[in-house]
């Protein structure tokens, strides 16, 4: 069953026993960040890395206010928040969807109706109104009143750290959600760190181009800013763009807002999909979208397309600090929130935290649509440590000469793979997922000089070692067996594998043997 919002799945997360409930006073400035590091590396004294989802109930100069953050921070939860025992069971939706085939006839069409009908669901649905209506504020709010985070000693002020981003496209008029971060700089305004490849700052380009239509060339001249564009001396940009944030919704929302759809597939499809049931939207109250109708809080405002900011610095999920650059200021108009919000917030910073498993969440849900352009994919794995756009490693079905190497250039071409700064592809009996089979295979299979290849593009905004922002070399390892097509003449030596029956025998006697060994 989905859970219908926040509280809802507050819920079944204490049920579940995967909640703590903190009553000393924690302070939003540092303290709770230090505390949830330490819970979310296992440094809690107790358990595995992952620890509970926490629910801070007193937090220092916000009487009454509740934080709730770690709430994805465990595989377990993760699996839990969008109610399946296994990824295979999303991916398995994902490919019966993939695999729909036109219908030939009659028979064909009356089969497809169930699974039309499955599809239905997805749909959002706009409602009258929602808890999210309970507290309106046109006037008389700040954003200081919530017990927004400062993360880390070096952060340039508190962030919004688990935003819903909703944008419109001024093309298709389909709307977007992303997570991007938000410095607050006072009660009223914040950064919008959208980089320059997210939906969302193309949305603001799109509304750029449409102010000085006609002079495309200026236009088309970027700044070194992620969220915005340099134009012509005289050709500034005038307007706004309107933007909603949805703080605090259901978990599988949430986790749709940093699932990497196709940019003209709306995120509230995506979340519909994964709940199994409709999202219900509310219209907003001052400015044209739609945002959860069960939502705690709501931010509704603008940008102006002219204006940037200097944003940051961030402790980021690189384990080190992304510095400062100019993005768009987000002004807010309106403030609408439930009664006694709870505030849903996440800290990033060295792996492992919250967004390692939200993380290898989407990599599990992105094999099947990888496969669908790339068909000879068996598997891949984004290490966590490699923060997600540093290292991937896939598995192939090598069918013919030199495919290692079209698969890492079919990667670059992507989406968000793009930014994948070592791609490293091994063959198809390689375990992906095991590190020392993988260190074990790649370090022997390649010749250095011949088997790595380097090229040039973009890189993830928050990658420190490129040579320019948004731009630098990627790096490519072919690991598959070399063939004599591509001009290995060698011999290939056969892997050390034990025989069968050997196996067995042993298996037969391992019983005894344990018990003589001290292993149980």
């Amino acid at each position: 069953m989905p859970f219908d919002d926040l509280r809802q799945w507050i819920a079944a997360l204490d049920k579940a026993g995967e909640l703590k409930r903190i009553q000393t006073e924690a302070d939003p400035i540092l303290e709770i960040a230090e505390i949830t590091d330490r819970v979310s590396k296992g440094r809690d004294g107790k358990g595995a890395a992952g620890g509970p989802a926490l629910l801070f109930e007193n937090v220092k100069g916000h009487p009454g206010a509740k934080v709730l953050i770690n709430q994805f921070g465990s595989e377990a939860r993760m699996k839990l928040a969008l109610g399946i025992s296994s990824y295979d069971e999303v991916a398995d939706r994902v490919r019966m969807f993939m695999d729909v085939k036109s219908p030939q006839g009659f028979l064909d069409k009356l089969k497809l109706l169930p699974l039309l009908t499955e599809a239905g669901k997805f749909f959002p649905r706009t409602v009258a109104t929602g808890p999210c209506k309970e507290v309106v504020k046109r006037d008389n709010f700040s954003l200081l009143d919530f017990p927004v985070l400062q993360c880390w000693p070096k952060d340039g002020g508190r962030f919004i750290t688990l935003p819903c981003v909703v944008t419109r496209s001024p093309k298709s008029g389909k709307r977007n959600i992303g997570m991007y971060r938000m410095q607050i700089y006072d009660e009223r305004t914040t950064g919008m760190h959208w980089q320059r490849q997210k939906v969302a700052a193309e949305h603001a380009r799109d509304r750029m181009r449409a102010a000085v239509e006609g002079k495309s060339a200026a236009v088309d001249i970027m700044a070194r800013s992620s969220g915005g564009s340099v134009l012509a001396e005289g050709e500034r940009p005038s307007g706004k763009m309107q933007v909603a944030v949805a703080i605090g919704t259901d978990p599988a929302l949430t986790f749709s807002a940093i699932v990497p759809a196709p940019p003209d597939l709306e995120e509230y499809i995506v979340a519909g999909f994964l709940r199994g049931a409709p999202v219900d939207l509310v219209k907003c109250e001052t400015v044209d979208l739609e945002v959860p109708a069960s939502s705690e809080i709501v931010l509704e405002g603008h940008i102006h397309l002219e204006e940037l900011r200097s944003e940051g610095p961030f402790g980021d999920h690189t384990g080190f600090y992304s510095l400062e650059d100019l993005y768009p200021v987000f002004h807010v108009s309106c403030v609408t929130h439930r009664k006694d919000a709870i505030y849903a917030t996440t800290i990033v910073g060295k792996p492992p935290q919250e967004d390692a498993y939200m993380g290898k969440a989407v990599e599990r849900l992105s094999v099947p649509l990888m496969k669908l352009a790339i068909p000879e994919v068996v598997d891949i794995n984004l290490p966590v440590e490699g923060v997600f756009h540093n290292l991937m490693i896939v598995s192939i079905r090598k069918s013919y000469p030199g495919q290692a190497r079209k698969v890492m250039n079919a990667i670059w071409s992507l989406g968000q793979a793009m930014f994948t700064k070592c791609v490293v592809v091994v063959d198809e009996d390689v375990d992906v997922q095991d590190l020392r089979d993988v260190v074990l295979k790649v370090l022997n299979h390649i010749d250095p000089e011949r088997d790595i290849q380097f090229t040039l593009g973009p890189v993830d905004s928050l990658d420190h070692a490129s040579r320019l922002p948004d731009y630098g070399s990627k790096m490519g390892i072919d690991a598959t067996r070399k063939w004599a097509s591509e001009g290995f003449t060698r011999p290939w030596p056969d892997e050390i594998v034990m025989d069968a029956k050997t196996k067995a025998q042993v298996d037969r006697k391992w019983k005894a043997l344990a018990k003589e060994l001290g292993i149980y």
